[in-house]
């Protein structure tokens, strides 16, 4: 072997260097790493336990769902057999109410659900008394237990307008196939009553308590009416007046009056409420569906 020259002893000495730099960063790297794996380590242990818990509260929450879907179980059934048991008592009650009322009984009106009984003649009345309770009867029977003081105004007592204006829509159709004196009684319902909304009816002044325009009733018509022509509309305000007349027992009046539109003028019809007119359960003063201060009047339910 020959003698080693400096520059080689030079390389050597610098790869020596080099190696022991690359050895240190691996060591350090080796730690980092170690250092790193600790905390998964410990990161792996925790998540660990925290799924620990998440089973059991799992298993505990999956306990708890069958506990209470038996528990639902148990419930329906109870709450099944209450319907079954209150569906027969309210049948019980509903014959019970139907039987006391064809006797002659007064029943007060929230305790009867008035669309569920059958009674005779299938019609039932609604009536206010003294003691300002509000009843339903058969049409016109007294009360043999005089329950509630007088009625204060009778089914019989109305105006035949004021007792069609008193019935449903479907009463109404099954009492009266007229058209016009179905529109009688909703015009009539309108002024009457404040909660109808479309109310075609206006104030008067001095000896008029309220009219309508024929103009008015027209448009009034079309919107009750769907799908009516204009010009039958107009044939129809004729008609419903003279309904308004025959129904009210000529308590109403008509009264022609020049108008001027558009520069031009003409001559309208109005269907007048005068302030002398003797309406059962109204007095003589008041607006549109304000004009009666004597207690409420009766309607007419259908009954079954």
């Amino acid at each position: 072997m020959g003698d080693v020259s400096d520059r080689d002893l030079e390389s050597l000495a610098a790869e020596l260097e080099a190696q022991r730099e690359r050895n240190e960063r691996l060591a350090e790297r080796v730690e980092t790493l170690e250092c790193e794996l600790d905390g998964t380590t410990d990161r792996v242990e925790t998540l660990e336990s925290e799924n620990e818990t998440l089973r059991e509260e799992t298993d505990r929450l999956r306990d708890r769902v069958d506990d209470l879907e038996a528990e639902t179980t148990r419930t329906s059934a109870a709450v099944d057999a209450a319907h079954r048991r209150s569906g027969a008592n309210k049948s019980r009650i509903e014959e019970l109410q139907a039987r006391e009322l064809e006797k002659g009984a007064h029943l007060l009106e929230r305790n009867v659900d008035h669309c569920e009984l059958e009674v005779d003649g299938g019609h039932l009345e609604k009536i206010e008394k003294d003691d300002g309770e509000t009843y339903f009867r058969l049409p016109d029977s007294d009360d043999p237990l005089g329950r509630g003081g007088n009625v204060s105004l009778a089914h019989g007592d109305l105006l035949p307008i004021q007792q069609l204006a008193r019935m449903d829509d479907d009463m109404l159709c099954s009492t009266t196939n007229a058209l016009p004196s179905r529109l009688a009684a909703k015009l009539w319902r309108a002024r009457s009553d404040p909660t109808v909304g479309d109310d075609p009816w206006q104030d008067g002044c001095k000896t008029v308590r309220e009219y309508v325009k024929a103009s008015d009733l027209k448009h009034w018509i079309r919107r009750q009416e769907k799908g009516v022509s204009d010009s039958y509309a107009k044939k129809l305000v004729s008609r419903t007046i003279d309904a308004l007349l025959d129904l009210s027992k000529n308590r109403l009046a008509i009264r022609r009056k020049r108008e001027r539109k558009n520069g031009l003028e003409y001559t309208e019809r109005r269907v007048l409420l005068t302030a002398d007119a003797e309406i059962p359960g109204e007095t003589g003063s008041g607006g549109s569906g304000a004009g009666s201060t004597a207690p409420e009047t009766t309607a007419v339910h259908g009954g079954g």
